[in-house]
């Protein structure tokens, strides 16, 4: 079965259980590039994050195949909470690891789900690389952020909404990291309405996929913090999404700090919306280039809304 069709059977899987999440036209956005701008509000979903659709997607495939062995992930918290949501939708007993630096807010979300959690390392990709050994070790089942095919086409879902109201925007814009998200919107976006624009965007302190897929080849990068914590950190160099993002993604932005921080304040005086970090990478990423989508119909995917209250009182 190919990505495609394992999209549309998430679709299936998961529409009971995830929140079809609001397609905002945004007046602010549109006048800012003399376009049309929608904003695609993942930050409504249930766990704040559109987290949500991958790990369900995934833990109920597994369901489905007979799969009893203990399902573990490694993660700065969103894909956690989602992985720990769907656990406990499932009525399945899970662990989840996180780095040191884990924003409190999140952990304390996951916390509010009867799973267990582990403290290892001190950024994603270390956390990351330590459980898959101990996974391997222990007999358990590693569930990535992204690099699994099932939870790239729980992420996909959320382009098959948007094409349910927009079939053929002229660009949609996702915020990377590991490269579940865009590689399961790229996905069922290139096949339906192939003419469409696929932008990736990373902060200029973190941007191991832009800088690998330019140079068409694995990039280890030493990252820099960034308020966009929940894209931060590299990918796994056999990385399945490496691939997709080669493939789909037509071309990268990157956004400095203080871009992504002003875009984090003006949904906020714009829109009323609380952000996260990576949601504001995408915002960040057409305001610095607003002439290129100009006269064009544009989706920015807004990724999630779990944005610790410290940080939030410091950038606004």
């Amino acid at each position: 079965m190919n990505l495609f069709e394992e999209i549309t059977q998430a679709s299936e899987r998961i529409t009971d259980d995830i929140l079809q999440t609001p397609l905002l036209y945004s007046h602010w956005l549109s006048d800012a590039c003399d376009g049309d701008v929608y904003l695609k509000l993942e930050s409504e979903q249930v766990t704040g994050s559109f987290k949500a659709r991958g790990s369900l997607n995934k833990l109920t495939w597994l369901q489905e195949q007979g799969n009893n062995t203990l399902p573990v992930t490694a993660s700065t918290g969103n894909h956690g909470l989602g992985f720990a949501r769907a656990c406990d939708l499932l009525g399945i007993q899970g662990k989840v690891y996180l780095p040191h630096s884990a924003v409190e807010s999140k952990v304390e979300a996951i916390r509010a789900y009867d799973i267990d959690i582990e403290f290892h390392g001190d950024d994603p990709f270390q956390t990351e690389v330590f459980l898959r050994q101990e996974a391997d070790e222990q007999g358990w089942c590693y569930i990535s952020p992204y690099n699994d095919r099932q939870v790239i086409a729980g992420q996909g879902t959320i382009a098959m909404e948007i094409l349910e109201h927009i079939p053929k925007p002229d660009n949609i814009l996702a915020t990377v990291g590991g490269g579940g998200l865009i590689s399961g919107i790229g996905t069922y976006v290139k096949r339906k309405s192939p003419e469409t624009t696929i932008i990736g965007c990373q902060p200029e302190n973190s941007p191991e996929m832009s800088v690998s897929v330019r140079a068409g080849e694995y990039k280890e990068i030493t990252s820099k913090p960034t308020l966009s914590d929940g894209s931060a950190g590299g990918f796994e160099r056999d990385a399945i999404t490496f691939e997709q993002c080669k493939k789909l993604v037509d071309r990268f932005i990157l956004a400095s700090e203080e871009e992504i921080a002003s875009a984090i304040r003006l949904m906020v005086a714009r829109h009323h919306k609380i952000i996260e970090g990576a949601a504001g990478v995408a915002i960040a990423s057409l305001l610095k280039n607003a002439a290129r989508f100009k006269d064009q119909s544009t989706v920015i995917v807004v990724c999630g809304a779990n944005i610790a209250i410290e940080k939030l009182r410091v950038i606004i």
